[in-house]
C-alpha cells in the first residue's frame, strides 16, 4: 500500500505543486469566497484584432478600432496604435485603460533615455523594459502587445504577452481576431514585399479579424516605421464599414436638446401648506 504524506509546511506544498499544476487550492478558494461573502475575480474579455509585419525596408503594424465595453460597443474608432519613441510604435490589444497608461509610461522612460545618452534607443531596450513590468505583475496589467521598431541593428518585430514573455517573429497577430488576420498572413507574407504591399497585407488581416471576429471592427489603421522617417501613423487608412444609409432627419444645432413635452407642477412648501393647515 503507497503511502501519502501530508505536507507539514509551505516548502513541502511547495514541492508538491513541481511538475504540474495543483487543483487542491480552488476548493479553498471557492470556502474562502462563499465565507467572507465576495464574488472572486474573473477573467476579462477583450476584442481587438492587431497584426505586424517586417518588410524588405520597413516595420509596418495596423489595428482595427473598435472598444468594447462587455457585449457593448463603447467607441467605434478608437486609436490602439501607440507612439513610444520617435523610431517605435506599438499596437496594443487588452484593456484600453491599462494599455494607454502602461504605453505612456514606456513613453516617458524611453525619452528620458534618449535625452541621457543622447543616442536612439534601441527597440530591445523597450522590450526588455516592458517585459519585466508586466512579469512582476503577473497578468493583471492586460497588455499585449505588437512593438515594432527600427534601430541601428535594422528592424525589428516583437510580441509582447501580458505576463512578460516575448518572441521575435517576421510576422504575427494577437488579439480575439487573431487566428482570422494569421489565415491571410501565413497564406501571403513574403519578406521581399515592398511597403506598398506590406501596407495592403495588414489591412486585408485586419478586415479578416473584422469580419469574422464581433469583438473588432471599425475602421483600419496602419503605421509604417522606416530608418529614415521614423513612424507614421495613417489614421482610418480603410473603412470598410462606412454607413450606406443615414438618418433622414434633420440634427439638431449644436447647443440645443429637443424638447419633448413640457408640465408645469406647483410645489407644496411645507411651512404654509402643510403646517399653518394644521
Amino acid at each position: 500500500m503507497v503511502q501519502v504524506e501530508e505536507p507539514q509546511d509551505y516548502v513541502d506544498v511547495l514541492q508538491s505543486h513541481r511538475g504540474g499544476f495543483s487543483f487542491e487550492n480552488c476548493k479553498r478558494n471557492a470556502y474562502l469566497a462563499a465565507q467572507a461573502g465576495i464574488k472572486p475575480p474573473t477573467a476579462m474579455k477583450s476584442g481587438t484584432t492587431i497584426c505586424g509585419i517586417v518588410v524588405k525596408d520597413a516595420v509596418i503594424l495596423a489595428a482595427d478600432t473598435r472598444a468594447t465595453n462587455g457585449p457593448m460597443v463603447a467607441d467605434k474608432n478608437c486609436e490602439k496604435l501607440h507612439y513610444i519613441a520617435k523610431n517605435i510604435y506599438c499596437a496594443g490589444a487588452g484593456t484600453a485603460a491599462d494599455l494607454q497608461h502602461t504605453t505612456e509610461m514606456m513613453e516617458s522612460q524611453i525619452e528620458l533615455l534618449r535625452m541621457a545618452t543622447g543616442t536612439q534607443p534601441r527597440v530591445c531596450t523597450v522590450v526588455k523594459r516592458l517585459s519585466s513590468m508586466l512579469f512582476k505583475y503577473q497578468g493583471y496589467i492586460g497588455c499585449a502587445l505588437v512593438l515594432g521598431g527600427f534601430d541601428v541593428t535594422g528592424p525589428h518585430l516583437y510580441q509582447i504577452y501580458p505576463h512578460g514573455s516575448t518572441d521575435k517573429l517576421p510576422f504575427t497577430t494577437m488579439g480575439s481576431g487573431s487566428l482570422a488576420a494569421m489565415a491571410i498572413m501565413e497564406a501571403e507574407y513574403n519578406e521581399n514585399m515592398s511597403i506598398e504591399e506590406g501596407k495592403k497585407l495588414v489591412a486585408k488581416a485586419i478586415r479578416s479579424g473584422i469580419f469574422n471576429d464581433l469583438g473588432s471592427g471599425g475602421n483600419v489603421d496602419v503605421c509604417v516605421i522606416t530608418k529614415d522617417a521614423g513612424g507614421n501613423i495613417l489614421r482610418n487608412y480603410e473603412k470598410p464599414n462606412e454607413r450606406k444609409f443615414r438618418a433622414q432627419h434633420k440634427a439638431f444645432p449644436k447647443g440645443t436638446t429637443p424638447v419633448i413635452k413640457e408640465t408645469i407642477m406647483k410645489l407644496v412648501s411645507v411651512e404654509t401648506d402643510v403646517v399653518m393647515r394644521d
